[in-house]
């Protein structure tokens, strides 16, 4: 199966995929080169996933997109801090998009947001939304113990366990302080091969929810 993974982060969705041919796509090239170091046979594209996806979508039978979550997340709203940002909405432009012009299996996943979703998502699952157009009944509900807290030095090395990955130091995003926050962004491994799974288990077009036209 040809897979585009947008917003790949260092690969925590696709750390248990095998057998398949991917596309990642990631912005940040000290965490592209974390991803590299795991998956060398992936093509690795440093730059933009949401033009990415507007220009190659249809070389691919699936797709992953993991859109920035900051500007939705309740922490936008529980934080002390003066933050003072719109909603992203490039996540709804992708779902609409894919909706109506993807003839393949897709699936963008975000946060719980800190107000109504605009789309009604297709399933819930612990911290996750997700919008798709098959189903996927019982996501593992696995969630780090400390997921907010874990800041620490000692609480990075356990979240990097946890994940399966390992890397020197911390890596920052751009405007965000929290040491922990590319592991934060994560879905854990066997998430993302339970979501892959379900959608290799979908056989026929007839099984896929195509939209209609009028």
């Amino acid at each position: 199966m040809k897979i585009l993974n947008l917003y790949a982060g260092i690969g925590g969705n696709r750390k248990l995929w095998e057998g398949h041919e991917i596309t990642a796509v990631e912005m940040n090239p000290e965490i592209a080169k974390v991803y590299a170091d795991y998956f060398p046979d992936d093509e690795l594209i440093i730059g933009d996933a949401h033009q990415y996806l507007l220009d190659h979508y249809d070389e691919f039978d699936f797709i992953w997109s993991s859109p920035p979550c900051q500007t939705h997340s309740r922490m936008v709203k529980a934080t002390r801090h003066d933050i003072r940002k719109y909603p992203d909405m490039k996540l709804y432009q992708e779902i609409i998009f894919l909706r109506e012009f993807f003839l393949g299996k897709w699936i963008v996943e975000n946060v719980v947001p800190y107000y109504t979703p605009l789309i009604t998502p297709t399933a819930k699952h612990g911290r996750h939304l997700l919008w798709s157009n098959f189903s996927v009944p019982s996501v593992p509900k696995i969630n780090y113990p400390n997921f907010i807290k874990a800041d620490s030095k000692e609480e990075i090395e356990k979240f990097k366990d946890w994940l399966g990955f390992k890397y020197d130091g911390n890596i920052y995003l751009d405007g965000n302080h929290s040491p922990a926050q590319v592991l934060r962004n994560c879905v854990h491994p066997e998430t993302g091969l339970h979501i892959l799974n379900r959608a290799l288990e979908i056989k026929s077009q007839e099984d896929i929810k195509q939209p209609k036209l009028f």
